[in-house]
């Protein structure tokens, strides 16, 4: 390695691994948890007029106000919380996790969940602390939740809901004793409540320390690469400070506006989605050799058995089919792979490649 970078990177930066994304190719592609449908012919030439008056020469409106109050209206989030928008839900963590950043300050979570929660507290410089989850059904230890906290003392508190890569929504209960627990902020991530039956969004002004993170991708936007976090005005004023001046570009406040204009074929699709996950559900659990588990996301985690996870993936990928294989995680997620919900055409095509590499 050159010397200069031994020198100067911190080593836990070092000892990362780059987040990986990998090239699908012609394959079907249900590793990512997208949407799969794309928008009828007449809204996609209508969302082309809306672009051809964008002004690409000029900066973006840094407030992205016209957004704003679409989301507002789309979304029912209250009109006493404030917004903050990133690029994508992974800016917001990153700019919560820089506003309450010291060394000996700590970012809690369950395991598994999100990866990118510990992976920035590692880049702000935090302590990060994992709390396994029941390994039977994924629910939260809550035991193991209160000694963390007591010990801890954690900064930022993160609860996936539904979580991700496990799908199940945690017990609403004992969230708000978390919230009641907690000595700083709860962050609940509702990236999936599209397909969903529960949010904490009414409950904003209930609890001084609780922030509602959302994103638009998992409804058929994920190419926008936009995020909000709803929440108040005294906590985000201060995370705006970080935010960095124009981060939501023109094309995306234009064609996120636009898309929440059409939002009933948002929730048409939504709707295909979660009636599809229910067959794709119903099929998994006739298969013997696996383990299905329920989901209120718009993917399904099962587990295969003993060291076949790895076989299974790769059988899979040489029928055309690519899933997620979470395995090499270790502990609960041991023998697991995830798959996205897709079309229904996309579905049987899975079933069938996985039938065969069973």
């Amino acid at each position: 390695m050159n010397h200069l970078v031994s020198q100067w990177i911190r080593p836990e930066i070092r000892a990362l691994t780059a987040y990986h994304v990998p090239d699908p190719g012609s394959m079907i592609k249900l590793d990512a948890m997208e949407n799969p449908y794309g928008w009828p012919e007449d809204m996609v030439r209508e969302w082309q007029l809306c672009l051809h008056d964008a002004a690409l020469n000029r900066y973006p409106d840094p407030a992205s106000r016209e957004l704003k109050q679409s989301l507002r209206e789309a979304f029912a989030i209250p009109m006493d919380s404030e917004l903050l928008l990133g690029n994508g839900s992974d800016e917001i963590i990153q700019i919560i996790a820089m506003a309450v950043a010291a060394p000996d300050r700590v970012i809690l979570a369950p395991e598994p969940s999100f990866v990118m929660y510990r992976m920035i507290a590692t880049f702000v410089g935090m302590q990060y602390a994992g709390v396994p989850l029941n390994p039977e059904d994924f629910s939260l230890d809550m035991p193991a939740m209160r000694a963390a906290i007591q010990r801890y003392q954690p900064a930022v508190i993160f609860l996936a809901y539904p979580n991700n890569p496990t799908g199940n929504l945690f017990d609403a209960g004992e969230i708000r004793e978390i919230l009641e627990l907690a000595p700083g902020l709860v962050v609940v991530d509702e990236a999936y409540t599209a397909f969903a039956d529960d949010s904490f969004m009414g409950k904003l002004g209930d609890y001084e320390n609780l922030l509602v993170m959302r994103t638009v991708s998992k409804m058929g936007l994920a190419g926008l690469r936009l995020g909000y976090l709803a929440g108040s005005r005294d906590w985000l004023r201060e995370f705006d400070k970080i935010r960095l001046p124009y981060n939501i570009n023109v094309l995306t406040q234009v064609s996120a506006a636009f898309a929440l204009r059409h939002k009933p074929v948002l929730d048409q699709q939504t709707a295909n989605i979660r009636s599809e996950r229910e067959n794709l559900f119903r099929a998994l659990s006739t298969m013997p050799a696996l383990k299905v588990f329920p989901s209120q996301a718009n993917f399904l985690l099962f587990r295969t058995p003993p060291d076949r996870a790895t076989p299974v993936f790769e059988a899979l990928k040489q029928q055309g089919v690519l899933i997620k294989n979470l395995s090499a995680a270790g502990g609960s997620l041991r023998d697991c792979l995830r798959v996205t919900v897709g079309t229904r055409e996309e579905n049987e095509a899975f079933l069938s490649a996985l039938r065969n590499s069973l």
